[in-house]
């Protein structure tokens, strides 16, 4: 009876075919959603004391049902400290660590935030993963472009550190530019054209001066940008082999990230179950 509970509910938890596998996920999905709205409502001040309570009460039955469906997973897997110690594992248990330490540590709840990361679940609740394919290719390219994005920042770095330096000589300290640090500050948001405002050149000649950097700064953007649609564009990218798959969950850690062709867990080591071995569309 009691193996039968485990092998029923594994299934239920670590699978996403069926209906109730699928209701399942979905369910969790809604809690940690509602989840992470309450601890976010928590933070506004303005709340009244009779809300604020409210929120408190569901944070704590949300946080109490988390706890037993990790202690669930933990029960019905084959190997509960490879669970454990999995991406999943420690995510799950981040997410219910954060509201027992508020009793010692106020505030603490407001790391309930991490909950949210469980929601990357929904890659296999709604079969998302057979996109994974066109993140990696998006992930190959940023890979192969790393090179050059880092010699462009590393220039960009001189860059406004030369141009913070003549701005800090033109405006001077009477007009905010008191230091080249904060010189290079400014002329950081002002490259990036961000523009905070909060120190601004007063002289006509560093008014001109940050014109040109302005102007520079829209075709200094365009750099990466152009760096990396290279590399997506590049002839050899079908060698990345665009897969429409399933990848195939582990029963036992609920490990999905495998191989293709993987026939056992890369984590624990337990075969994959036959029938979630990823099929070529």
């Amino acid at each position: 009876m009691t193996n039968r509970f485990r092998s029923h509910w594994r299934r239920i938890i670590f699978q996403s075919s069926r209906w109730d596998e699928k209701s399942f996920d979905v369910l969790l999905i809604v809690a940690i959603s509602l989840s992470v709205i309450v601890v976010m409502l928590e933070s506004i001040p303005s709340i009244s004391a009779e809300l604020r309570s409210a929120l408190y009460f569901v944070e704590w039955v949300i946080t109490i049902l988390f706890t037993l469906e990790y202690v669930l997973r933990l029960y019905v897997s084959l190997r509960p400290l490879r669970y454990a110690r999995s991406f999943f594992g420690v995510v799950d248990l981040l997410a219910i660590l954060p509201t027992y330490l508020d009793l010692l540590l106020p505030g603490a709840h407001y790391l309930a935030l991490l909950r949210v990361l469980r929601v990357l679940r929904i890659f296999r609740v709604l079969k998302l993963a057979k996109y994974i394919g066109e993140a990696n290719v998006l992930m190959h390219a940023l890979r192969s472009s790393a090179r050059k994005i880092s010699i462009f920042i590393f220039t960009v770095m001189v860059l406004v550190l030369i141009l913070g330096s003549l701005m800090y000589l033109i405006e001077g300290a009477e007009h905010g530019f008191t230091s080249i640090p904060k010189s290079v500050y400014w002329a950081i948001v002002t490259l990036t054209t961000v523009g905070y405002g909060d120190i601004s050149p007063q002289t006509p000649l560093g008014q001109f001066f940050a014109s040109l950097i302005m102007i520079t700064g829209y075709g200094i953007i365009a750099v990466p940008t152009a760096i990396v649609t290279a590399e997506m564009t590049n002839p050899h990218r079908d060698e990345i082999a665009l897969r429409e798959l399933e990848d195939p969950i582990c029963p036992s850690c609920g490990w999905e990230d495998h191989e293709h062709d993987a026939a056992f867990c890369k984590v624990c080591g337990e075969r994959l179950p036959p029938e979630y071995q990823p099929k070529k569309k």
